[in-house]
């Protein structure tokens, strides 16, 4: 399905969406800052900094260039696209590095709070044209130990089959397949949805111009957003992608991992996909 309306999806718009959605979530959000490891921090990216210029000499004319450019990605609103494209996924591996159960990765831009509650098996929001292959994604939460985790919550969102996300890009519902699903009393759920499609991520702004200027790609792979959480447990936040999809081997955010891919199979009317995946969490 193509919706010329939601082409019209610019950078600045996105960006000043995933910035709102940035510090409505911070806002929520206790802050207890230690200064001496805001020093510490800061004090190495900076060294960082001045290591490249002095290994690369870097002229006054680069420095100009470097200094537009930071101001104008402040002023598209894509510093939240920046840092999730090129930075989250390391922040994402040290984090989770000691977890024992499902793998996470980065949770990107384009996550909204409160999605609509939704029973164990659900139909997310859609379109009544939507396009895109039918898939069902089902599976089981449980703990480390194996024991389910009743009442579960898998929180998922994903783009469309034009690339595009609700509440990113004009004349798409609200809650377009967004939801929060809750699972039942086995921690099992069902979820009926469609595949979506690779996209670009914006390049008419800032970040376009980095992609070009490096002569790179702004291709991220098919993928379903997922965050799963249960009382007592650690939340997990993931993307899973589907096997022989476009960009799963160079993901621009580098966030596939090897645990993260899908393989569907037809379902028995061939009306579609369908695909297992559990998720185990690790004690909070």
């Amino acid at each position: 399905m193509t919706d010329t309306t939601t082409e019209q999806a610019t950078a600045a718009a996105s960006g000043a969406a995933a910035t709102e959605q940035f510090r409505s979530k911070q806002r929520s959000e206790a802050i207890d800052v230690d200064t001496k490891r805001v020093d510490t921090l800061v004090t190495e990216l900076l060294a960082s900094a001045h290591d490249i210029i002095r290994r690369h000499k870097v002229t006054y004319a680069e420095y100009d260039v470097l200094k537009s450019w930071l101001i104008q990605v402040g002023q598209d609103g894509e510093w939240p696209l920046f840092l999730d494209v090129w930075l989250e996924h390391v922040v994402e591996e040290v984090a989770s590095e000691n977890r024992e159960g499902s793998k996470g990765t980065i949770e990107g831009p384009y996550y909204v709070l409160d999605a609509p509650a939704l029973p164990a098996e659900a139909t997310l929001p859609m379109r009544e044209d939507e396009g895109g292959t039918p898939l069902l994604f089902q599976g089981q939460v449980t703990g480390v130990d194996g024991t389910p985790l009743s009442g579960a919550k898998v929180e998922i969102w994903h783009a469309d089959d034009d690339g595009y996300y609700s509440q990113f890009a004009p004349n798409l519902p609200e809650w377009n397949l967004r939801g929060t699903v809750v699972a039942d009393d086995q921690g099992n759920f069902k979820i009926h949805t469609v595949e979506p499609a690779p996209y670009q991520i914006p390049t008419d702004g800032s970040c376009g111009k980095l992609i070009d200027a490096a002569g790179w790609h702004a291709w991220r792979p098919a993928h379903l957003h997922l965050k799963v959480s249960a009382p007592g447990h650690q939340l997990i936040t993931t993307q899973l992608y589907f096997q022989g999809g476009s960009h799963v081997e160079d993901d621009i955010a580098q966030a596939v991992k090897p645990e993260l891919i899908l393989a569907p199979t037809p379902v028995a009317d061939g009306k579609g996909n369908e695909v297992t995946y559990d998720f185990v969490l690790d004690k909070a």
